[in-house]
C-alpha cells in the first residue's frame, strides 16, 4: 500500500453491496490508494462485486475488468483463512458470514456495508468490529484529513471522462446516491475540488 499515517493503524473490510457502485466503488478506494486507510475483502467479496456491478449496469459494465482493476490497484487487500471463524458464526443472514469471519481474521475495525441490519451490534462487539455505512465511512475519512482527502477527490474528480464530472455534478450524483454527509462535505470544500 502506499505510505500513510493511517493504513498502519486502520483497516477497514469493504462489503461488496458498496464495491458494487461506482461512485462508492471510486470514492472508497481513492481515499485507500491515498493512504487513509488499508482496505480488505475476501475473493468471495470480489466475485459478488463483479457480479453485483454487472447486475447494477444491466450488463452495459464488465464487472471482471473492474475486478481486475481492484485487484491491481490493491494486490494485497485478499484476505484468506477465514473459513473456520465462518462456521462458528451466526449473523442474521448466514450469507453474510463470511464477511464477518474475513473481518475478525485480519482484526477490522469495521465492515463498510451498507447492509447494516445484516450485521447487529451485539453479534459484532464481541470481536471490537463496527458497521458502518459507506456514507458515514466516507465522511469520516474526510473529517480525519480534509486536506488530503479533498485533495484526493479532486484527483478522483479529474480522472473521470466520458462524460467528465464537475463539481456541482460530483456534489447532486453523491446527494442522489444517498451519500448526504459526503455531499455536505463536499459541498464546504467545493472551491478545493
Amino acid at each position: 500500500m502506499r505510505g500513510s499515517r493511517y493504513a498502519d493503524r486502520f483497516t477497514a473490510l469493504i462489503d461488496a453491496c458498496v464495491l458494487g457502485g461506482a461512485l462508492r466503488r471510486n470514492l472508497l478506494l481513492s481515499l485507500a490508494d491515498a493512504g487513509l486507510f488499508r482496505p480488505r475483502w475476501s475473493v468471495r467479496i470480489l466475485d459478488e462485486t463483479q457480479k453485483a456491478i454487472s447486475t447494477i449496469t444491466n450488463g452495459e459494465t464488465d464487472g471482471s475488468y473492474q475486478r481486475e482493476a481492484i485487484e491491481a490497484a490493491f494486490p494485497e487487500a485478499v484476505v484468506t483463512g477465514f473459513e473456520a471463524i465462518e462456521k462458528t458464526l451466526a449473523l442474521p443472514d448466514p450469507d453474510d458470514n463470511h464477511v464477518l469471519a474475513a473481518a475478525i481474521a485480519i482484526s477490522a475495525s469495521v465492515i463498510i456495508t451498507d447492509n447494516l441490519s445484516d450485521f447487529p451490534a451485539d453479534v459484532l462487539a464481541p470481536h471490537e468490529i463496527n458497521a458502518i455505512s459507506a456514507d458515514d465511512f466516507i465522511a469520516d475519512t474526510i473529517s480525519l484529513d480534509p486536506i488530503e482527502a479533498i485533495q484526493t477527490l479532486k484527483r478522483m474528480r479529474e480522472r473521470f471522462k466520458n462524460p467528465g464530472l464537475d463539481v456541482e455534478a460530483l456534489i447532486r450524483k453523491a446527494e442522489a446516491q444517498g451519500l448526504l454527509q459526503v455531499a455536505t462535505l463536499m459541498d464546504e470544500y467545493q472551491s478545493f475540488l
